[in-house]
Order: structure tokens, then sequence, then C-alpha cells
């Protein structure tokens, strides 16, 4: 009897245990926010000739990554303020531009927020806003970016920027 209460308790906490939500875990998917850039004024413009300040996303996987639905937000409480198109992948171990630039009437990848140089969040979730990446950058005032070093996996820290490649690569 001993023996039976013991594995029933022991059960009832791995259920307990994996039931629970994870709300943030960069390993949780294969996307991952891998660089910011909150402030160009000479690095690197859209399509427009423009020097917006951009967002890059990495598929840390070998198999291109569908992310149409996906959300992508400058704030904590409206995790759901911009949404990727449908038809909108990255490819394995591919890197994905989202420009910052408050102007979504411009062809491709244009958010409905700017970032801020004084610093702020960044937060990727799934179409159900689950939350599979979230980074706060603090402020600054060089022409850098806040970059995951190594390249996808690391902690964030100020570089010269390196838009559309390996942050590894300087």
């Amino acid at each position: 009897m001993a023996k039976k209460l013991a594995f029933l308790t022991i059960l009832f906490f791995l259920i307990i245990l994996y039931s629970c939500k994870k709300t943030y875990d960069p390993a949780f998917d294969d996307v991952v926010i891998n660089e910011v850039m909150p402030l160009n004024s000479t690095t690197v413009m859209d399509n427009y000739d423009e020097f917006d300040d951009w967002i890059e996303l990495f598929n840390l996987s070998s198999s291109a990554k569908d992310i149409s639905g996906y959300y992508l937000s400058d704030s904590k409480n409206k995790i759901s303020k911009w949404q990727f198109p449908q038809g909108t992948s990255i490819a394995g171990n591919g890197y994905l531009i989202i420009w910052a630039d408050k102007d979504t009437t411009q062809l491709g990848l244009h958010s409905n927020f700017k970032l801020s140089s004084l610093g702020e969040v960044v937060v990727l979730s799934k179409p159900d806003l689950t939350i599979i990446d979230k980074i706060s950058f603090p402020a600054q005032t060089l022409e850098l970016s806040y970059s995951r070093i190594p390249n996808g996996t690391g902690s964030f820290r100020w570089q010269k920027p390196t838009y559309n490649r390996s942050n590894n690569s300087k």
C-alpha cells in the first residue's frame, strides 16, 4: 500500500510539473530574436532608402520555419501589436529582418512600432500568444546593435551591427 501511495504521489507531482505552461523560454522554439538596432542613421537602408530601426530574427533549425501569424511587439502589455503576414517564413539557419519604422504601408516587413534608443522590450510570440522570446535592451546613444552572442543562443551585448548575418563575425 505504501509503494502504491508513493507511486501515486510522484505521478501527481509529475502531472502538475509538466502541465504548467511555459510563458518564456528562448529554447521553446526554433526562432529567436537575434539582434536589434534601435538607432540606425548610417548602417543600412530599407527598400525605400530610409535608415530605420530594425529587428533581426534567426532560425536555429536547419529546416525552414513558417512564422505566419506570429507576433512581434515592443510592449509587454500588448504582445499582439504587429502580426507577421501569411507566407512569412525563415530559411533554415537563416535570418529575417523586420523594419521597426511604424510604416506598414511600405512593401516588405515593416512593423507598426519603432524602437526607442532610450531602451525597451521586444517580444516575439506565437499566434496563440505564447511568448517564445523576449529581450529588454538598455538605452544607448551610439550606432550599435544589441546582439545575441554567440549567434542565436548567447546573451546580448552592444556591438557593431551584423545586419542579416552571424553576430559572431565582426
